[in-house]
């Protein structure tokens, strides 16, 4: 529960949907403290959230207060009115999901309550001893809160809503990872190894980090004993009608998912072709994109060592980003510094990138999952990091942050919409690519590598959750429904990904239904906006111009996006 400086209070007096909204990341942030720790908003912030079922619930009164509140809230400037819009649908989504009963089921690799806690301990402040001091009671506090999450993962076996088995089993071996880390003594404690503190506290922080990874140990040893043998005869996805809830959390809209799956088919289709074509530019008569994914993998750049792939990565993102301001974008002095970073063990295989603090204080800061690698070659990093870094993620989420003065927190922050955001992204690497930076044959293979990840991503995301029927087109069982099996083979044949980065992007696929969908879709809107704007502007269109009014619009679902970014 909140302490008392934190307890949910009235919104009877905001006036405004901005108003309405900035008191709803406050109340929120003393529900959820990991929330107060992204955005920098209490100082020495030690405290998790509640996890149990109770803590849910306090989460949905919160947000049913919030809109009664907004009910009677005034919208005036474009700003606030889209504010209230954003605030409304994503209020309205999330209750959806709790009447759904996600949270009893909430076990994913990549967004369960263990992965984030452990993710939300890297952005804490880690400079001054009062900084390590929280570090550590918060550590402390691990046992109650994954007590309080394994109360919530009991309840829904009580209730038939369960995890299917693949995430089960996943997210048991990752949490043994954790356990395994740091010569054995654990993740938390080769984390508190690199505090220079004295005695006193060293003591301290070695007993914290103990606590925390028995609290992980715990729980993985509960989910092998109790919860992974009740997931048997578990079907992995969750059928249409769940699936339609979760698609709306991570996209904004109320999809018609026959519509989608057929882009995502479409897609693959022109992006097969162009493959195909680029590979042939690498390996002359190559029979398809794979021969040149092999090609690349052996003889291609590649980066030997941990170390020196994070400074090549660093070293990309600084000189994107000094040669794009000022061209094609023009940066605030907060938003032009990012760090790349190397994830820490157990995480999924995907690269990801956290946001700045409100103050800048913490960085924007991009993260390589390496799996145990120490050669990486470069042909499919060059476009990975144009998405997670300059000028995707990051000047995108520094630049909402730097807005704080206009727009609202909640647009800034919790208010995010994957769609929006993976959009961008996605839409960046395209970016790179018209502004001539993926001319090299081996980079510009990883581009639409890239970009089929991403077709794919829609094609069996639908497929394996609604049960779609494969086309008679498809090179793999024309006229079946997916099954994982099915989407694992297909994903395999059509990228140029490892063994083990397909099977955990499988398993956080099932594990999170609807969020892979949101790049495609995404990009599609932030490429008809970018269409409608230039069509209407003619030889006015400046493109430079287009990128930071759209990028100061906040977040937005895809219920509103290529219409406000037509206007933009």
């Amino acid at each position: 529960m909140p302490d008392s400086n934190y307890a949910t209070s009235s919104q009877s007096g905001a006036r405004t949907a901005r108003q309405v909204a900035d008191n709803y990341v406050t109340e929120l942030a003393g529900l959820d403290p990991l929330w107060s720790t992204r955005l920098g908003l209490r100082p020495g912030e030690d405290r998790l959230p509640d996890f149990s079922p109770a803590g849910h619930e306090a989460t949905s009164d919160l947000a049913r207060a919030t809109l009664a509140a907004l009910a009677g809230a005034s919208t005036g400037d474009p700003d606030d009115r889209r504010c209230g819009r954003l605030l409304r649908e994503r209020l309205e989504a999330e209750l959806a999901m709790a009447d759904t009963g996600e949270y009893f089921r909430q076990i994913s690799n990549l967004y369960g309550p263990p992965q984030v806690v452990r993710s939300n301990f890297l952005d804490m402040p880690a400079s001054t001893p009062a900084d390590w001091a929280a570090i550590a009671t918060r550590m402390s506090r691990m046992p109650a809160a994954m007590a309080g999450y394994r109360t919530t993962l009991r309840e829904g076996l009580s209730r038939g809503l369960i995890a299917g088995p693949r995430a089960v089993r996943t997210v048991i071996g990752q949490l043994g990872d954790w356990a395994a880390a740091g010569e054995g003594k654990g993740w938390f404690a080769q984390f508190a190894a690199t505090a220079d503190v004295r005695e006193s506290l060293r003591a301290e922080l070695d007993l914290a980090a103990a606590t925390a990874i028995a609290a992980i140990t715990d729980l993985r040893d509960w989910m092998a004993a109790e919860y992974l043998p009740r997931t048997a005869g578990q079907p992995d996805g969750i059928g249409a009608e769940r699936y339609q809830v979760c698609a709306r959390s991570y996209t904004g809209a109320d999809l018609d998912l026959a519509e989608a799956y057929e882009y995502g088919w479409e897609q693959y289709r022109e992006l097969s072709e162009q493959m195909l074509s680029a590979a042939r530019i690498i390996v002359p008569g190559a029979a398809g994109a794979g021969e040149a994914f092999e090609y690349l993998n052996a003889n291609g750049e590649a980066v030997e060592g941990v170390e020196e792939i994070r400074s090549r990565l660093q070293r990309m993102m600084d000189d994107a980003m000094a040669e794009l301001d000022g061209t094609t974008f023009d940066l605030a002095e907060p938003v032009k510094t990012v760090e790349a970073r190397i994830a820490p063990a157990g995480s999924a295989a995907a690269p990801y990138y956290t946001a700045p603090s409100r103050d800048f204080s913490r960085p924007g800061r991009t993260w390589l999952p390496t799996l145990g690698r120490t050669r990486f070659p470069l042909w499919n990093l060059v476009s990975t990091w144009y998405h997670e870094g300059v000028p995707g993620h990051h000047l995108q989420l520094a630049h909402w942050r730097y807005l704080g003065d206009r727009l609202s927190l909640y647009q800034t922050s919790a208010g995010s919409v994957s769609a929006c955001s993976e959009g961008w992204a996605l839409y960046a690497e395209r970016l790179m690519d018209e502004l001539g930076y993926l001319t090299d044959p081996g980079a510009r293979l990883g581009y639409l590598d890239a970009q089929m990840l991403r077709a794919v991503r829609v094609i069996i995301d639908i497929g394996m959750h609604t049960g779609a029927e494969i086309p008679s087109d498809s090179p793999l069982a024309p006229g079946q429904t997916w099954t994982p099996d099915l989407a694992r083979e297909f994903f395999g044949r059509n990228s140029g990904r490892p063994a083990d980065f397909i099977d955990s992007e499988i398993v956080r696929y099932l594990s999170v239904p609807g969020q892979a969908i949101s790049y495609k879709l995404g990009e599609r809107a932030w490429l008809e906006g970018r269409d409608a704007a230039r069509a209407a502007r003619g030889a006015a269109f400046d493109l430079k111009s287009w990128h930071m009014a759209a990028l100061s619009l906040g977040s937005l679902g895809l219920d509103d996006l290529a219409m406000e970014l037509a206007a933009a």
